[in-house]
């Protein structure tokens, strides 16, 4: 099978308008960014988001995150295409890529094989540089604020007390903990901060879930960026900037159009993590595409404890968006790696722990059913499947009343996702949503984190790290208490210790810090030894993207 950008290369893209065009939108609503990309307009935005729904929402997410792939990008992608093959209008909504994983372990995130969005290059590199305009706008901050401090420090900000932290976006893990000012007076405050990869950031956030440029504005102003030395908090608008940060993000605040690879509407827009932040793309393209398309497809990151939860408790909360029905992404593999194999043995059959294993898809399906949703659990068909593991999780989930099918998106497209296509519509039509969020946004901060803890992750309860016990009290003296939470936490545990598989039981969940996004409007609770910002593996991604003489870039996956 040729690699994926090969196959993404070999494809004749259609024009940029006429994706636009089959999606209703005007000629005047979009503006191309080259021939197969385009940023829907601020005009388009205001009138369109004015109209009623029309459209239904799938979300797709999954099991625990294994090294051996789950697929869940590629099944979004490949279920649109597969509503397209039975004929049903259907828009897919992304995130963005970050430069971090697209040059570290992971790769890009355009999907796989014949189950992608395109052009893959540009989408994985740089995009529309929208990423990078969060990254300034957040480190126009961060220099003003230092400005601040070395300019007469009218606000009386306490340095050791500063919060706003440096992003990039790139993982780099020498710059978690940084010293700045050094060299004299002329060069600063000396104090201790980091960075954080951009996607992490707050006005990363903050653009996801913004609805207008006037929220945009007044969001970004909210944003805590310090304590004065009487303990005050310290807000963006104190500073004076928040009108500046929102000027340079009002073209990165427009969704971005492209598609797939069999020429379904895509919208690619956003990008934060759901590991350490909230893990969705962006309201603005889900409320559009909700108003141009009979069915629209979106993902949350990593698994359903994480991208999926924060869009039920935390999205849900601000938009009021709710799921039709949801997919539940799993593949024999990463059953297997979850019940005790090594990804070298993940291609041989191996039932016992196929079913060691299936706890954690358990797990993930009784969470989604606890929010009121329907469910379907589509495999990610790999060539190595054995046919009787196969049989053994659709019998486990029948048992559970909860239907499987089968997807061959990678390998197949299209005509792969069909199967997957038919059950999400027989879903749709026979198990009506009755959705409710874990918990109400006014219950105690230590009430919130227990109901996710022992609720979502099945840990016996939480940990609180003296910092994390003041930092509470702080947040509710502050008035803060009634947000919703954003656990930032491993991605490969259900747990807070990513070497714990499957649906362990008999811990606690370990929170070491709570960090304020009041602009975003949500706590970040720290748990267990998660970074926002990643590091390098021993042989980075990066050391196989290359680019020829005429500008063919090679490697990216």
């Amino acid at each position: 099978m040729p690699t994926d950008i090969e196959i993404a290369q070999s494809v004749s893209l259609r024009p940029i308008g006429e994706i636009a065009a089959h999606l209703g939108l005007e000629d005047d609503e979009w503006e191309p960014y080259g021939r197969t990309k385009a940023k829907v307009t601020l005009e388009a935005l205001q009138r369109r988001l004015t109209q009623p729904r029309i459209g239904r929402l799938i979300y797709v997410t999954a099991i625990t995150a294994t090294a051996a792939g789950e697929g869940k990008t590629c099944t979004a992608i490949g279920l649109t295409q597969g509503l397209g093959k039975v004929g049903r209008q259907a828009t897919v909504c992304l995130r963005e890529p970050s430069l971090g994983p697209t040059f570290g372990i992971k790769g890009g995130a355009a999907g796989g094989g014949y189950a992608q969005v395109v052009p893959m290059e540009e989408i994985n590199l740089h995009f529309t540089g929208d990423i990078h305009a969060v990254g300034t706008a957040h480190n126009l901050l961060a220099a003003v604020i230092d400005n601040h401090l070395s300019k007469g420090n009218a606000l009386r900000i306490d340095p050791n007390r500063v919060v706003w932290r440096r992003v990039m976006d790139m993982n780099d893990r020498e710059l978690r903990q940084v010293v700045v000012g050094l060299g004299g007076p002329a060069n600063g405050v000396v104090r201790e901060t980091g960075f954080d990869i951009t996607v992490a950031s707050e006005v990363m956030a903050i653009l996801c879930l913004a609805d207008s440029i006037t929220d945009l504005k007044e969001r970004l102003g909210r944003m805590l960026v310090a304590y004065t030395y009487e303990g005050e908090p310290v807000y963006a608008r104190d500073l004076g900037v928040h009108g500046a940060m929102a000027a340079l993000l009002r073209d990165a605040f427009r969704p971005n159009l492209v598609q797939t690879l069999e020429g379904q509407p895509a919208f690619v827009h956003g990008g934060p993590f759901a590991n350490i932040a909230h893990g969705n793309n962006s309201i603005l393209a889900t409320e559009l595409a909700l108003r141009l398309s009979e069915l629209v497809v979106t993902e949350g990151g990593f698994g359903a404890d994480l991208g999926a939860e924060k869009f039920f408790d935390i999205v849900h909360g601000y938009t009021g968006l709710t799921p039709d029905v949801v997919v539940l992404v799993a593949s024999v593999r990463a059953l297997h790696m979850h019940g005790g194999v090594s990804k070298r043995e993940v291609e041989q059959a191996n039932p016992e722990a196929l079913l060691a294993g299936m706890p954690n898809l358990i797990r993930h399906i009784e969470n989604v059913q606890r929010f009121g949703l329907p469910v379907v659990v589509a495999i990610n068909r790999f060539p190595t499947d054995a046919p009787e593991e196969l049989e053994l999780i659709r019998t486990r989930c029948a048992e559970m009343g909860v239907p499987v099918a089968l997807s061959d998106v990678v390998a197949r497209g299209g005509e792969g996702g069909v199967e997957l296509a038919a059950a999400v519509l027989d879903a749709l039509d026979q198990r009506p949503a009755d959705f409710r969020p874990l918990y109400h946004w006014n219950l105690p901060i230590t009430e919130k984190l227990d109901r996710l803890a022992t609720q979502i992750y099945g840990a016996d309860g939480v940990e609180l790290s003296p910092a994390a016990q003041k930092q509470v009290r702080e947040a509710e003296r502050n008035g803060w208490g009634q947000l919703p939470l954003c656990v930032a936490k491993t991605q490969h545990s259900l747990s807070d210790d990513p070497d714990l598989k499957g649906a362990p039981t008999g811990w606690k969940l370990r929170v070491r810090e709570i960090r304020p996004s009041l602009g975003a409007g949500f706590l970040v609770c720290l748990a267990g030894d998660v970074m926002t910002m990643p590091g390098l593996p021993t042989h980075p991604a990066a050391e196989r993207v290359d680019i020829d003489a005429s500008g063919r870039i090679t490697g990216l996956f």
